[in-house]
């Protein structure tokens, strides 16, 4: 059997992506980030934090720093230095702090403070990703995008919804499959389960909703 019809064997048909879909819903009707904000370029903010680090860690982070400065403006006049003590806590804060304050200048010169809502301006500011861009452009903006990170890479592929090789073909696939009515909510839907069900190490399947429908060859059962 080749690779792509092994891929394809494995792959779930349409009606089950929608019961997969249907159950997260009824789980959880409306899904949202575990990062903490309340306006688009606090959103910004934080995705650019969390790179390489926790929610948990990038939120301790922001509760400081949000009701000091939460604007372009606010955090340039923190200036690089300042920045920094507010975020030490989080890996990579130099370069991070560095990327913020670089963002902030482009905000303010460019775009009048506000956050640009165009994947090709957010990829253009610096520390800003295609999955940095997929985050703010769906949950800011409402758009359906799909950013995918580790844990939608990896529910992607076990699962059987949208196998692919690299983060692109499944961000991709996962665009061709989900029905239109999943799919503002389906990043945060497939986050969650992949952060907490189906875990990275050891994937709790005996709690898991959509276990029926998962083509994973190595269920865990209760112990």
């Amino acid at each position: 059997m080749t690779e792509r019809r092994k891929r394809r064997s494995r792959t779930l048909a349409k009606a089950e992506v929608q019961e997969l879909f249907s159950r997260l819903r009824e789980l959880n009707p409306k899904p949202k980030t575990e990062l903490e904000y309340s306006t688009p370029f606090e959103l910004l903010v934080a995705v650019t934090l969390s790179a390489q680090a926790t929610d948990v860690g990038v939120n301790k982070a922001t509760r400081r720093l949000f009701p000091v400065a939460n604007t372009p403006g606010k955090i340039l006049a923190l200036g690089e230095e300042g920045l920094k003590k507010y975020i030490a806590t989080i890996g990579l804060f130099n370069a991070k702090a560095r990327n913020v304050i670089a963002t902030c200048r482009i905000l303010v010169d460019q775009y009048g403070g506000e956050v640009p809502r165009s994947r090709e301006a957010l990829e253009a500011l610096p520390g800003v990703g295609r999955k940095t861009a997929n985050v703010v452009l769906n949950t800011a903006f409402g758009e359906p995008t799909m950013a995918v990170d580790t844990h939608i890479f990896r529910v992607a592929n076990r699962t059987g919804l949208a196998p692919g090789k690299n983060v692109r073909e499944v961000e991709d696939r996962l665009l061709e499959v989900v029905p239109a009515e999943f799919l503002h909510d389906a990043h945060h839907w497939l986050i969650l389960h992949g952060r907490y069900v189906c875990k990275a190490r050891k994937p709790d399947c005996p709690q898991c909703v959509i276990r029926d429908l998962c083509r994973y060859p190595d269920k865990t059962v209760v112990d």
